[in-house]
């Protein structure tokens, strides 16, 4: 059976439709899911895309939280559901409790868009599987409250139980503590990041650098070690 992942849709949400085609790009059925929804319809994942959910109003994801849907994408994910939150993804995440930590402000208090090289810490999640570890990739970032602070306890709990799935290479765009750039649950079904693996799936439309082993598509990546872990192959 094809594989069905969800896509949810906030007020100022921007990325859902490069999430969905990034989706079916990777042999996958993108499913729309709106904020509102009392059901996930039956899919097998779901993906909280990037963009600015109700105006990043109070802090950004704090309003999301609250949205319909996410009660059962919190249900679910506690039952083992897939769920991959791309930046304000990652952000309603941390607001929703469903990763530890929190995003702040950039510290340069700027947004910042660039190509960014990242460290894969970690191929034992739902979402990077397919990748080796100590591989480095190239996967556009933009954000503007993009660093992630967690206290010394936290981060240190993370470190130890191989909790961080992705470190920023080069440069640090945001502050983050230890360089964080992604991180996933104790049962690795849920992974958050800040850069947009949905921009980088084709060559010419992402990414084109020596150190992108695949040219641009380093984002398929994170698709294709779902479908393999729910073929069972990852």
């Amino acid at each position: 059976m094809t594989t069905r992942i969800g896509v949810v849709t906030f007020p100022g949400t921007l990325d859902e439709r490069d999430a969905l085609r990034a989706i079916g790009l990777a042999g996958a059925e993108g499913v729309s899911l709106w904020h509102a929804d009392r059901s996930l319809h039956q899919v097998d994942a779901v993906v909280l895309p990037g963009g600015f959910s109700y105006g990043d109003y109070l802090r950004a994801g704090a309003i999301a939280r609250f949205a319909p849907v996410m009660e059962l994408v919190v249900e679910a994910a506690h039952g083992g559901l897939p769920v991959l939150g791309i930046c304000n993804g990652f952000q309603v995440l941390t607001e929703s409790h469903l990763l530890p930590g929190s995003m702040i402000k950039n510290n340069h208090l700027t947004f910042v868009c660039r190509e960014q090289r990242l460290r894969v810490e970690s191929n034992r999640t739902a979402w990077t599987n397919q990748f080796s570890p100590g591989q480095e990739i190239v996967i556009p970032l933009k954000n503007q409250d993009g660093q992630f602070v967690a206290d010394e306890s936290t981060l240190d709990q993370l470190e130890a139980e191989g909790r961080v799935v992705f470190r920023y290479q080069g440069w640090n765009p945001n502050g983050s503590r230890r360089d964080i750039a992604g991180i996933t649950n104790a049962g690795g079904n849920v992974v958050g990041l800040m850069p947009h693996p949905e921009h980088a799936v084709e060559p010419g439309f992402g990414p084109d650098t020596a150190t992108a082993p695949r040219s641009g598509q380093d984002g398929l990546t994170f698709f294709a070690s779902l479908i393999a872990r729910l073929q069972g192959t990852g």
